[in-house]
């Protein structure tokens, strides 16, 4: 039996501001948009890994109005998973999410004690997002 990754859901409260960020600055490609009842599903992947989709989603896209709410309050503090990427060159991926309008800087580049380099940042939801050195 084999089980592997195929899709990480990532809450958004502005899927348009969540595209540029996910794809103008990180260099995710859009492979499918679905809109449905006045929100939408954004689906990116990256070059090395296209077989593993990220969803952008709002907290209300296809929940109940208390379950969105319930993810529109924890996506306000700040308080959903944390998304890890890699990259070849963590500096100058640094610099580039860094610049990026409405990022906000967790952590500069650091070598940590569980043996990773990286760095942390906030997306414009509020979303933790580490970046280490492959």
């Amino acid at each position: 039996m084999t089980v592997s990754l195929s899709t990480v859901h990532v809450i958004v409260d502005d899927p348009d501001a969540a595209l540029a960020f996910y794809r103008d600055t990180l260099g995710l490609k859009v492979t499918n948009e679905v809109p449905y009842e006045g929100f939408k599903w954004i689906t990116l992947v990256t070059d090395s890994q296209p077989e593993v989709a990220i969803v952008l989603s709002q907290p209300h896209a296809g929940r109940s109005k208390e379950d969105g709410d319930a993810l529109a309050a924890m996506l306000a503090k700040g308080e959903l998973g944390t998304i890890n990427f890699r990259t070849d060159d963590l500096d100058a991926t640094f610099e580039k999410v860094a610049a990026a309008p409405g990022v906000e800087v967790l952590e500069e580049p650091a070598k940590q004690f569980w043996g990773a380099r990286d760095f942390a940042v906030r997306d414009l939801a509020g979303n933790t997002i580490r970046i280490e050195q492959a």
